[in-house]
Parts: structure tokens; sequence; C-alpha cells
């Protein structure tokens, strides 16, 4: 496999946009990425699209909005997880020497409320089983019980978020919340609370990578980010008593924290660093324990220790390891087929010393990304 680096990455602001589609948005965050990157659009050979409510062919009529080159449109729908995934069929496509040029576009319109994330008819669904919310409000309160943290521990994952959406002109909410704000918002699923969830949201993101061979032609090195490990995969079955609780057969993948640290391990492996050497991370907060969560299964904080590391401000911007520096799903907004490609703007904006108010120090080299989705997740190991 030929090596493969992200030259450049564009986003439409995340929020509610009710007079704006898909395309509007689309075509606003495929030039910003063009424009990053240098890459005309005549050059990109291939478009690969995550999208989940947008319909049939929505990614062709998005790349559509460019120009009609005769390119194929890959669409690629995986929950949450659309557009990472997108991102890393792409990355192996350009490293087998299909293509050298590619492009990758995540874009979501989303109604308000509950998102339902599987038949109404389904087995999972008469029993409560796929409600989201009620699934990670489950392991909180186990963690809880076992590591002996605390709701106040885990509602502070919500004002750090919020903390950086505040420096990104990019996210759905700008504004800071307290700790006692976040506390006193609503239980939806006890005992997580309003404040906790990320937010229904409207937005798009773009990112176009190329074979490192051809890369010099477009940016300096300075402006190339590798590309340099992945894992993929879904939930597996485990027996009562081993992981029990921690996965399922429906809405289970965002939650199965065995599964994720093998993956984790495998996207190290092909990158041929370890968990100590990242330096900035983005990580699935669909709400607010899946911050803690995630950062121990990845190896970023120890089994126990997540909670604490959030609490005492370790995952801040300034902190020892930096997690979601652009306000993570909770604050950006989480456009489910555009989020994944958001980390990976953010990751490739810290890599290149872009990210602005919220640049983390120490100039870092190495950034690591989980996506969760129904049916599979990602982690990706960006380099510089």
């Amino acid at each position: 496999m030929r090596d493969v680096v992200i030259l450049g990455c564009g986003l439409h602001r995340f929020g509610r946009w009710p007079d704006k589609s898909v395309q509007d948005m689309g075509r606003e965050a495929i030039a910003g990425a063009l424009n990053d990157s240098g890459v005309p659009f005549q050059d990109i050979q291939v478009a690969y699209t995550g999208r989940v409510l947008s319909g049939m062919g929505a990614g062709l009529n998005v790349v559509n909005e460019l120009g009609q080159t005769g390119i194929p449109v890959v669409n690629i729908e995986q929950a949450c997880a659309s557009s990472s995934t997108a991102l890393r069929e792409a990355r192996i496509a350009v490293g087998a020497g299909v293509y050298d040029v590619a492009l990758v576009v995540g874009f979501e319109k989303m109604q308000r409320g509950l998102l339902q994330i599987s038949e109404t008819t389904s087995y999972g669904t008469q029993m409560g089983f796929s409600v989201m919310p009620a699934s990670y409000a489950l392991n909180e309160r186990r963690y809880i019980e076992d590591y002996g943290a605390t709701e106040e521990m885990f509602a502070q994952v919500s004002v750090k978020a919020h903390r950086n959406g505040a420096l990104n002109p990019y996210a759905q909410y700008q504004q800071e919340v307290t700790l006692e704000e976040v506390m006193a918002s609503r239980y939806i699923a006890e005992p997580v609370k309003l404040l906790e969830c990320s937010p229904t949201t409207d937005g798009a993101s773009a990112v176009v990578i190329v074979a490192k061979e051809v890369a010099d032609r477009y940016q300096p090195a300075s402006r190339q980010v590798n590309i340099a490990g992945w894992a993929a995969g879904s939930g597996a079955y485990t027996p009562t008593g081993s992981d029990a609780g921690d996965g399922g057969e429906e809405g289970g993948d965002e939650l199965n924290r065995g599964a994720l640290e093998q993956l984790a391990d495998t996207a190290y492996e092909r990158a041929g660093v370890g968990p100590e050497d990242v330096d900035v991370t983005q990580v699935h907060d669909a709400f607010s324990p899946g911050e803690i969560f995630s950062i121990e299964s990845l190896g970023i904080a120890r089994p126990g220790e997540g909670a604490a590391a959030v609490w005492e401000g370790r995952t801040e911007v300034n902190g020892d390891i930096p997690v979601n520096t652009d306000g993570g799903l909770l604050s950006r907004g989480h456009p489910i087929g555009a989020t994944g490609g958001a980390m990976v703007t953010e990751i490739y904006r810290q890599l290149t010393g872009d990210g602005g108010a919220r640049q983390v120090g120490n100039d870092p080299k190495v950034g690591l990304i989980h996506n969760a989705g129904i049916g599979g997740m990602n982690v990706l190991v960006l380099t510089r």
C-alpha cells in the first residue's frame, strides 16, 4: 500500500439551516477543501460521500455542484460513522493505486428530536434497547458504581466541550455553559442530562486526500498529514459475564468498548505509534459518557481514570491529553453524515498549526480519531 496524505479540509458551519439544501452546504465545504488543498476540482478522480438521511443519489447531487467531470461518486451510509468510513474507503483505494486524488464529502440535514436508529417494529425497539441515551446512561451508572465517579465528573465533559466550541467559528453552539447549568438541565435518561446530549444538526464536511508521491504537486510537506493508521469493525457478541452490557446487536456498536480497544491496537500498530504518543484526540461524544469511555478504551487514560482526567482538566486544550478541541459532537454539533469529516478536519488543523485560539501546544505530531456508528466504528491515526 502506498502512503496517503490529507492535503486540505473544508466545512460548512454546523447548526440549523432551514433555508439551505445539502447541495448548498456540500458545495461550500467542498470548495473550502479544494482551496485549502490547492487541488483543482478537475484533478479529483473519485468522490466518496457519507450521508444517512438525504435519499437516493444524494452524493452525486452534491458533488455535481462543482461540475460534472464523469468521476465515480460512491455513496456510503454507516450512521454516525458515514464520512469517516468514506475516508477509510478512499484511503484504501488511493493506497492500492486505483486513484491518486480523492475527495471525501459528508453532509446531513436533520429533524429535531430523538434519532430513530432501527425499525419501529424491531425486537430491539420494542424492548427499548435501541434508545441510545438509555444505553449510555446504563453504562454511566455502572461506571459510577465501579469506580466511585460522580455525575459532576461526567457533566464536566459538556462544560469543556462548550468552552472549546465557543472558540470554533464552525460550531453549532458557540457559548460556554457552567457546571451548574449542565447539572440543572433535565434528565433525558438518568443520569444523562439534556446538556450532556449532542444535538441534531445540519452541516457538511469535505477532505481531499492524495497519494504521497503526488502530494508535492499541490502542497509543501508542512501541509501534508499522513493517514498513518486505521482500523474498522463492529460490535461482537460477548457471553454473559465477560463484557456483558458493553455492546449488543442493536445500537451496541457505539458502546462496545472491548471492540474499540482491539481496533485501537490495530490502528496504533499500523501507524507505528502507541497511545502515549498521541498529542490530540477526537472521540465520539454523542453523549458525555462517551468521551470518558472512549479515552479509556483508546488507552489515552487508564481504566477507571477517564472521569478523573476530565475533572482534573487533563482533557482541556492546555491539558496533557487534549480531547475534542473543537467542541466535539456536544458543542460543534452532530450532522451524522458529516461528523467524521469534521473530526478529521480538526485533527488536520491541529497538526498543521491552524487550530487558532484552541491550538494545542508542544507542536503536535500525532492525532487520533474515534468515530462510532451503527454497523461499525472507525479509528484513525494521523501523523505529521
